[in-house]
């Protein structure tokens, strides 16, 4: 299941928007055209091809975290435990979620090569404020695609991802399991410390590799 969370996560980078307009499209337009957009990129850019973590965080940075709600995945993840939380741990949850997955996203896009996406046509009322996106993962010589739903909400500033859903798994929700043990086991600042070790080390093999490859 990690190893399929990873693809989709690399997959994950193609629903970003190009820009929030006036005329915002309907969020399987939005995907379908942005699959093309980023795909056009990467092909284009040899050092995306090859892993270069710096330009991934880049795009990263412009393609994805506009367009994601940050702070309800993190509420959604946290659980019960955002309402006892303060102000400021709300705040440090939010960042270091947020990091964890901007790395786990910039790792698994190395991954992204030849996969195809399907995105299957979505009837929208105009009353929706929530919708959900289903789309296929193919890959070549797979016997069968994977599965991805992905959760959208409609705000004042365009559409955003709050979820996503792998083969009936939710990310969120599997979030939530493991932060649920670590809050029980050493309260929300120990959950903030566990967060912030774990992208600390990412940082630092992330150096130590991009280091080892320009020797």
């Amino acid at each position: 299941m990690k190893k399929i969370f990873s693809l989709v996560c690399g997959a994950l980078l193609l629903c970003a928007a190009a820009g929030v307009r006036a005329d915002v499209p309907e969020p399987d337009v939005l995907i379908k055209n942005t699959v093309r957009e980023v795909l056009d990129i990467v092909r284009a850019d040899k050092d995306l091809r090859a892993g270069n973590q710096k330009k991934m965080l880049e795009l990263v940075d412009a393609k994805v975290l506009p367009h994601f709600n940050f702070e309800r995945m993190t509420k959604l993840a946290v659980g019960k435990g955002w309402r006892t939380a303060t102000p400021e741990q709300k705040q440090a949850l939010q960042s270091e979620f947020r990091i964890l997955l901007v790395r786990t996203y910039t790792k698994a896009f190395t991954s992204y090569r030849d996969q195809i996406i399907e995105v299957r046509p979505l009837k929208l009322d105009a009353a929706m404020d929530e919708v959900t996106v289903k789309t296929e993962i193919i890959k070549p010589g797979a016997q069968q695609p994977i599965l991805v739903d992905y959760d959208l909400e409609k705000t004042p500033n365009g559409w955003k991802v709050f979820d996503l859903t792998v083969e009936g798994v939710s990310l969120v929700t599997s979030y939530r399991g493991t932060f649920a043990d670590q809050i029980q086991q050493v309260g929300i600042d120990g959950l903030i410390k566990t967060l912030v070790d774990k992208n600390k080390t990412a940082a630092d093999n992330a150096a130590m590799a991009q280091k080892a490859e320009s020797k």
